[in-house]
């Protein structure tokens, strides 16, 4: 019989206990690989490590390699039928036209913040020269006026969906607790969720700029019209989280109400100990919700209104009429699906960091 080597054993466990450190730490990073859309890096991970390549291999392909044909597939579509639909500006731009026409968008925006660049310089200079000349009072700081860049309507979108995101979930959580704690506060707010909840942002867009236009000084610290657009992404966005919030916190197990009785908790401690911990799930998906629809609701609001951002870029391309216009407006429909989904992954991001029933 064969003596077995105790050393041998010894190694073999420590490569056994190495091997499994490494699938704890692929696991833990596995979480937040599916929270930012890397879920394809898990199976190369753990096929490096050694775990069963051919199933690994299959799950590259499932989560990588399928998307990627997807999108290939629907690239040569879009190729090849885009020349046969003719539009009052021409035939739809395939790939090519609105790759080159996104790289134009760039271009541009690198040249009006270098004009940007040269005329602060230039004042700067001046300013400087007078300071040095003793006329203090002829020293002025002007700012720059020249047309927003493609990127710079980017950012007025995205500052003023998450501002009239904040202002709704302000609202809608408050609310969406007391609806689902207390039923007479659900019975006064159902009525009014039913009756607003299904109202179109353009219906709301007249309303809330006359009211902005008639109370808002115009020299307020915000522009009138990212107040606009903001109240009205805050009217048509509030719904989802208050509807979500009531349900998760009337959703929570009644032997914690009947706890927290027992505890004679007051209710800041009951909402902040029991009820929060126990909705956050259901909250977190009602702000995701919430901020899909605001930035959906955003693009149609600077469209209507005129009001700077993305939609108002798309509405003056379709309103210049150039054989240009309508690559433009694709790249622009690309942008506004782009930063959707980023704007989901961050919310699912903070949904992960704070609450535990969330799938990773």
């Amino acid at each position: 019989m064969t003596a077995i080597d105790p050393q041998s054993l010894d190694q073999s466990a420590e490569r056994e206990t190495r091997r499994q450190r490494r699938f704890t730490r692929i696991n833990k990073a596995d979480g937040w690989l599916q929270v930012f859309g890397f879920a394809w890096i898990t199976p190369l991970l753990r096929a490096a490590a050694g775990d069963n390549p051919r199933a690994q291999a299959f799950e590259i392909w499932r989560l990588l390699g399928v998307p990627l044909l997807a999108i290939t597939l629907f690239l040569v579509a879009w190729s090849t039928l885009a020349p046969k639909v003719q539009t009052s500006l021409g035939a739809i731009p395939g790939p090519a036209q609105v790759w080159e026409q996104a790289q134009n968008l760039h271009a541009d925006a690198a040249r009006e913040n270098q004009k940007k660049a040269a005329f602060y310089d230039r004042q700067d200079v001046r300013n400087a020269k007078l300071v040095a000349q003793g006329n203090t009072d002829d020293v002025k700081e002007r700012v720059y006026t020249g047309k927003p860049t493609y990127y710079d309507q980017i950012w007025t979108s995205i500052q003023t969906v998450f501002f009239g995101f904040l202002i709704a979930s302000i609202i809608a959580i408050p609310l969406g607790i007391a609806a689902g704690l207390s039923a007479t506060a659900n019975a006064a707010l159902n009525p009014l969720i039913q009756i607003f909840k299904p109202v179109s942002p353009l219906a709301w867009l007249p309303i809330v700029t006359m009211i902005v236009s008639a109370t808002y000084a115009s020299d307020g610290f915000f522009a009138k019209s990212f107040l606009v657009s903001a109240i009205t992404v805050t009217l048509c966005s509030l719904w989802p989280t208050l509807i979500n919030t009531a349900l998760g916190v009337s959703s929570i197990d009644k032997d914690l109400i009947s706890v927290s009785k027992v505890l004679k908790m007051n209710t800041y401690t009951k909402i902040t100990k029991l009820v929060l911990p126990s909705a956050l799930p259901l909250i977190f998906t009602g702000l995701r919700l919430s901020l899909g629809v605001g930035w959906m609701v955003l693009i149609a609001a600077e469209m209507l209104a005129q009001n700077p951002g993305l939609g108002k870029f798309v509405w003056d391309e379709f309103q210049n009429g150039s054989s240009q216009s309508l690559a433009k407006i694709m790249v622009a429909v690309f942008t506004i699906g782009i930063i959707g989904f980023l704007l989901d992954r961050v919310m699912f991001a903070l949904q992960s960091m704070f609450t535990f029933s969330a799938q990773r």
